[in-house]
């Protein structure tokens, strides 16, 4: 784990749990923890970006989630990590350790609530994610992205996307050739505008909706 101590900071699982943790920094495409390793902290991005994912047997990569500002990340059932995760560019996080938090969850029924309820959004995340991968065309793959990356990144009606076409690709089971003749044809339809390769204008969220429902 090739980053550098800073200072305390406070990872938020709910209202009812709530711990200080320690804020460190990872370079950019830094690995933050790999997949088989000792699940023993408990992670939450401040800034820059996080990418999660697992590799195949043959070294392909699969990118299982992005992690942006404010969101947790790293919590495992079991005693390993089931995933690698990399610092997308220059990122801080708020670290805190797993037996920290299972104990507050012991210890207070809200707490335990709160673990849960983390753990429900995260299947729900997953089961949205397979249900796109497995029933939506490349084209509306795209768009139901751009859609949750906005709402997330929460800035207005433009945002710098923090990873490349080939994170996009490998995230939604496409070609960089895919996704970028996606973003052409929404960008033609006026859906959106693209001033620079990742920095996206949302020009009109309904065409956009229309294509990620379709």
């Amino acid at each position: 784990m090739s980053a550098s101590q800073q200072n305390a900071d406070v990872i938020n699982l709910g209202p009812a749990l709530s711990l200080r943790g320690t804020r460190m920094h990872f370079d950019r495409n830094a690995e933050i923890f790999g997949e088989d390793e000792a699940a023993d902290y408990v992670y939450c991005v401040v800034s820059g970006a996080v990418r999660t994912m697992r590799f195949t047997s043959d070294g392909r990569r699969q990118i299982l989630g992005f992690h942006l500002p404010g969101e947790v990340f790293g919590v495992e059932l079991g005693a390993k990590y089931t995933l690698t995760a990399e610092a997308l560019s220059p990122t801080d996080l708020v670290i805190v350790r797993r037996s920290l938090l299972e104990k507050a969850s012991a210890e207070d029924p809200r707490a335990a609530r709160c673990w849960l309820e983390y753990a429900s959004r995260t299947l729900d995340e997953a089961r949205d994610h397979a249900l796109i991968l497995g029933r939506k065309s490349a084209g509306e793959r795209v768009a139901a992205f751009l859609l949750g990356i906005s709402k997330r990144l929460l800035h207005g009606t433009d945002f710098d996307l923090p990873m490349s076409r080939a994170d996009i690709a490998d995230y939604l089971g496409l070609t960089i050739e895919t996704v970028s003749r996606s973003f052409t044809e929404m960008e033609r339809q006026s859906a959106i505008a693209l001033p620079s390769s990742r920095h996206v204008v949302m020009r009109n969220r309904s065409t956009l909706a229309l294509a990620a429902a379709a």
